[in-house]
Order: C-alpha cells, then sequence, then structure tokens
C-alpha cells in the first residue's frame, strides 16, 4: 500500500508495546514530515542506547557498564533487597526516598496467557543472590494485579525455606482518596494493610 520503507517502518513501529497499527501508521507519518536532522537525532538516540546500555549482571536494572549506579553505592544496604518486575518500578521506588536497599529486577512478571513462566525471569538469579550475599530481607514489589500477585505468591513460597523475612509492599487507598469510591479490593487490601497509629 505505502512505499517499502514507509511500510517497513510502520510494521516496526506496530512491534512496539502500547502501539496498535493505527498509532504506528501516524508515527511513520509524523516521522516522515519532521526535518531529517530531527528524524536522524532521534536514530541516533535509540542507535546510542542499544551501543551503552545493557542490564546489570548482579540486579538486571539497566546500566552503563556492567553494574548499575545502585549496586556500585556502597551506602545503600546490601541486606535488603527490593524485588520489581521491570527498571522502570526502581525509579518509582527511588522517587518515593524512603528505601535504601538494593534491587533485583525480575524483567517481567508471571502470565501463563503470555507464555511466561519462572523459567522466562531472572528468579534463579534471585536465588543465587540471596545465598551470595547475605541477605537478610526480600521485600516483593511486584504490581498489584494478577500477574504481580502470582509472582509474589511463587517468590514467597521459594524464599520461605531460606530463612530470610520476605515481605510484600502494603496497597490500598490512595492518599486524599475518599472511602465510598473505593472498590472492595481496594478497600480489603488497606484493611489487611493497617499498621498501629502512633500517639
Amino acid at each position: 500500500m505505502y512505499a517499502s520503507a514507509v511500510q517497513d517502518l510502520i510494521d516496526e513501529l506496530g512491534r512496539l508495546p502500547g502501539v496498535g497499527p493505527k498509532s504506528a501508521q501516524r508515527i511513520a507519518f509524523h516521522l516522515l514530515k519532521l526535518p531529517a536532522e530531527d528524524a536522524l537525532r532521534l536514530a541516533r538516540a535509540i542507535s546510542e542506547m542499544k551501543e551503552r546500555i545493557s542490564f546489570c549482571r548482579r540486579c538486571f536494572n539497566v546500566a552503563e557498564g556492567e553494574a548499575c549506579e545502585i549496586c556500585l553505592d556502597d551506602r545503600r544496604d546490601a541486606a535488603v533487597v527490593c524485588v520489581v518486575e521491570e527498571p522502570r518500578d526502581i525509579v518509582a521506588v527511588e522517587k518515593t526516598q524512603e528505601y535504601r536497599g538494593r534491587y533485583h529486577v525480575l524483567q517481567g512478571a508471571i502470565s501463563p496467557i503470555e507464555g511466561i513462566g519462572p523459567e522466562q525471569l531472572r528468579v534463579r538469579e534471585l536465588l543465587a543472590r540471596v545465598q551470595a550475599e547475605g541477605i537478610t530481607e526480600v521485600i516483593l514489589c511486584t504490581n498489584p494485579n494478577i500477574e504481580g500477585e502470582a509472582t509474589a505468591m511463587y517468590l514467597a513460597r521459594l524464599l520461605a525455606p531460606a530463612g530470610l523475612k520476605v515481605t510484600r509492599i502494603a496497597s490500598g487507598l490512595p492518599v486524599g482518596g475518599d472511602l465510598e469510591y473505593a472498590d472492595e479490593l481496594t478497600l480489603g487490601r488497606a484493611l489487611q494493610g493497617r499498621r498501629d497509629v502512633e500517639a
């Protein structure tokens, strides 16, 4: 239908997560209208990222070398590891400024529908770290959806024999939210995750 170079770009863009055929077409034609230097700057940024960035050999966060900045930081608590699904989840946790331990990125979550089992995740590497690094607590910080909950339960069962503290992030009502607008599951989680009030 289109010139082969345009169709090839539409096909490649359509392979990106969250980009359907219509979005791929819109992006391709937007890039076609851009001045050449703008389009080439995007191409260079993609190329440079692929050349310079890889995954940390210890935690599988993004890194510009063999280890990421967090693993290289001696001020972080090496005995506590926060397990997340994706590197972008680390950014969310770091923004809270409440956590000073290290991380482990699973690079996904268990999802039988998508054919993703524990073998496709960085579970073996997590177990090896627990034994080798003297980790005393693992915080399961997977998403509060079906896949994230299944992954957290699987990891909790797997880590139980190691005799370390395994915790799960609390979930519930957002700050500033009204009870009347909360769904039953969210309100139920908030009740389960309640904590003592300091007087």
